[in-house]
């Protein structure tokens, strides 16, 4: 049977059904709304959005594809929070591969970049940020010995030292591997990324990642309206919706366009530094050079590009 002769008989059974004319888009609006219903089980009604439900692929887009989406998302915040916000596109930088380096013998665990985080990336303080900081004590490197509660009055606290831990952008990162929609990948200036739109909300990357770095959205964001960061990227800081993972992207929206990631500058103590690890005049590649840097579960082989070192 061909498919348009299987539309006007079903446009024909429902018009003898509910006695008006009922045409192919009303017909398959119906349908998606029914669908919608049945599986978001929500005391209130939500909008079903045709464009967001068939769009492509971020790999898949073109300019004007983009430029559609980009603009959906911005009505859509104004709608929600009453603010214009700009939703950005920055480009890979060509020669560019981005690594984390972070100096635990300076680190204090004043916790300034896990505040510059949250701020800076428009996260709900359910999930509060994407750096947590460990107290360890001086002389183990178990991290299981390590606390995210402790009092950031005290620090530092002596016979501890801090280690934050966040997104390690990993060469080889198993959350991209077990991903079933490709919703997430990794760049080639070395940041792993997520489609929010395109991501189904499985879980398989929180799993999958060993350092903790995935979170999971349960509900539609509760942010303050006046602190919200206007100037996001579709692929790192915009406000994420219900039901999807997020993660740290150091900062894509700032770092490919030549600033530093917020929480760097946050850092009292300069313990973070940041940069191009290709480039043999910045930060990063002295420090590979000229330090004993170690990586996170280095028995994993997934090639972590966050390094840490003492002095």
């Amino acid at each position: 049977m061909k498919k348009k002769s299987l539309e006007n008989r079903l446009g024909k059974a429902m018009e003898n059904s509910i006695g008006k004319q009922v045409k192919r888009r009303s017909f398959l609006q119906g349908l998606a709304t029914a669908a919608a219903a049945s599986v978001i089980p929500v005391k209130k009604a939500q909008a079903f959005s045709f464009a967001k439900f068939f769009q492509k692929h971020y790999k898949e887009m073109d300019a004007e594809d983009k430029k559609s989406v980009f603009a959906r998302i911005q009505k859509e915040a104004k709608e929600k929070y009453q603010r214009d916000v700009t939703i950005s596109d920055p480009e890979v930088i060509e020669g560019v591969k981005f690594a984390y380096c972070l100096n635990l013998s300076t680190c204090n665990g004043s916790r300034k970049c896990v505040t510059a985080c949250a701020e800076e990336n428009n996260i709900d303080p359910q999930i509060g940020s994407y750096i947590k900081v460990l107290e360890m004590p001086i002389g183990s490197m178990n991290l299981e010995k390590g606390t995210k509660y402790y009092q950031g009055d005290s620090v530092p606290e002596s016979g501890k030292f801090y280690m934050p831990v966040q997104c390690n952008h990993c060469d080889a990162p198993p959350c991209t591997k077990v991903c079933p929609v490709e919703a997430t990948w990794k760049e080639k200036d070395g940041l792993v990324v997520v489609d929010y739109d395109w991501c189904i909300g499985c879980r398989y990357c929180q799993a999958a990642c060993p350092y903790e770095a995935r979170h999971f959205n349960f509900r539609e964001p509760q942010l303050d309206r006046t602190k919200i960061n206007t100037e996001q990227s579709y692929l790192s800081n915009r406000v994420r919706p219900k039901g999807v993972m997020e993660k740290c992207t150091f900062c894509l929206h700032r770092t490919r366009n030549k600033q530093y990631p917020a929480c760097l500058e946050a850092c009292p103590t300069g313990a973070r530094k940041f940069g191009n690890i290709l480039d043999e005049k910045s930060e990063v590649y002295q420090i590979l050079k000229t330090k004993r840097v170690f990586v996170l579960k280095e028995e994993l082989n997934t090639m972590p590009q966050f390094f840490y070192y003492f002095d």
